[in-house]
């Protein structure tokens, strides 16, 4: 039997931790460093986590962490309260696309200054890069995901397909498709095609096509949109083709988790929610990718950054962060929840994708796509360009704009909102 991975949390945590930044080990209460978390987390990762602080708790007396939930759609403007009032917890945990937001509020601590220099070089670096911001690291990721392909293997028996041969190129995601529609009426593949109340859907889904034939989707500096080249016109044709042939329906997204539909660019996050209760027999794989092209994916996940309340919270918090992107917490923590591990070292290992075989088989491809994955870009602004992008794109897809029209108002739409500031 594969051991209990959280056994190993509470067995290595004494060995695990690195000499604690300002504080005493072994004082009295004068002497302890008190922190607060805050996460959005429920169910099984925020007992998890809250398991892990009191395995840290217990290894270090010289600190008490506390952790707080805080609802997703309450917690910036929870923050922002905070902020105002001089009451900030010493660690924030959320959304990736949080970030830059968060560090305009400009009390973020510089990470690079208290976190295990082995652990940053360790973590994936698409997803530190993300969080180095005005010269400072002001947040590492805790916990990751991405986008890969997922399709219902019955409707793929039942379109005369090898459920064990999922497509790998554009081109055999398309004809696949157009297979499950002809033998079986129900669409091959579904598209965010809406740009709904914020756009991220069809954005986030998008740039990883984008990324794949080449193109990007804002400037390194984020000054300007990039993706109004040749590489992006490839992108949103290949969307159009899709749609136009029946394979993706305009406004349907939604029919492959509903068991009617082949395929659909799905997050990591979907085999675990689906493993203890399969809707229908699913697979999994990577993303298929243009001939010839680049094989990658969109990043996601929660990050930590650390509030600037002292120097011993800080080093505490630091401290506490070290530990708990050590690979045996790691390992550990993406074993209980699922989520993919942020560390290089424990993607590959032979531990952690031994334990995937064993009992997560279709998480193999997402972590295996995690070396080449992208982050979005990390722009204060970039919820308000990513709706505008999505907006003027879904006219495309509606059929009001043709490709090029439809790149060229969204290009000028995402230039305007980043003028505005």
């Amino acid at each position: 039997m594969h051991r209990n991975p959280f056994r190993l949390a509470i067995a290595t945590a004494a060995i695990a931790g690195l000499a604690l930044a300002g504080c005493t080990a072994s004082g009295g209460d004068d002497d302890t460093v008190e922190l607060t978390v805050w996460h959005y987390w429920d169910g099984t990762n925020a007992d998890t986590f809250d398991q892990m602080v009191d395995d840290y708790n217990a290894a270090h007396p010289g600190v008490k962490i506390s952790t707080s939930n805080v609802p997703n759609a309450d917690f910036r403007t929870k923050l922002r309260a905070a902020a105002t009032s001089d009451t900030l917890p010493d660690i924030a945990i959320g959304d990736l696309i949080w970030v830059p937001q968060i560090n305009e509020m400009g009390k973020l601590a510089d990470l690079g200054a208290v976190v295990s220099d082995d652990v940053l070089a360790d973590i994936n670096p698409a997803l530190t890069a993300f969080g180095s911001l005005d010269g400072k690291q002001v947040s590492v990721p805790v916990s990751a995901n991405n986008l890969g392909y997922m399709y219902n293997r019955t409707l793929f028996e039942e379109a005369g397909l090898d459920p064990d041969q999922p497509p790998t190129t554009w081109d055999e995601l398309l004809s696949t498709g157009k297979q499950i529609l002809a033998e079986t009426g129900k669409p091959g593949y579904d598209l965010f095609t809406q740009a709904g109340s914020d756009g991220e859907g069809l954005t986030w889904n998008f740039q990883v096509n984008l990324w794949q034939a080449g193109g990007e989707f804002l400037t390194e500096d984020n000054s300007a949109a990039a993706f109004n080249t040749p590489e992006g016109l490839d992108a949103l044709n290949y969307w159009l083709e899709l749609i136009h042939s029946g394979v993706s329906p305009y406004g349907k997204w939604g029919e492959f988790e509903k068991g009617q539909g082949g395929s659909a660019q799905e997050g990591s996050w979907m085999v675990g929610i689906w493993a203890a209760d399969p809707p229908f027999d699913f697979g999994a794989a990577k993303v298929p990718a243009p001939e010839g092209g680049i094989q990658t994916t969109n990043l996601g996940g929660e990050q930590a950054m650390v509030f600037d309340n002292g120097d011993a919270e800080v080093g505490a918090a630091g401290d506490f962060l070290s530990w708990f992107l050590a690979p045996e917490q790691v390992t550990a923590w993406s074993e209980v929840t699922g989520m993919l591990p942020v560390l290089n070292s424990v993607a590959t290992s032979d531990d952690y994708l031994g334990w995937v075989d064993e009992n997560q088989p279709l998480l193999r491809p997402y972590v295996e796509q995690m070396p080449t994955a992208h982050a979005r870009p990390n722009s204060p602004i970039y919820p308000q360009i990513s709706l505008a992008f999505a907006q003027q794109l879904e006219r495309a897809f509606a059929g009001e704009l043709g490709a090029q029209e439809a790149l060229d108002a969204a290009e000028q739409a995402v230039n305007d909102v980043i003028a505005k500031g």
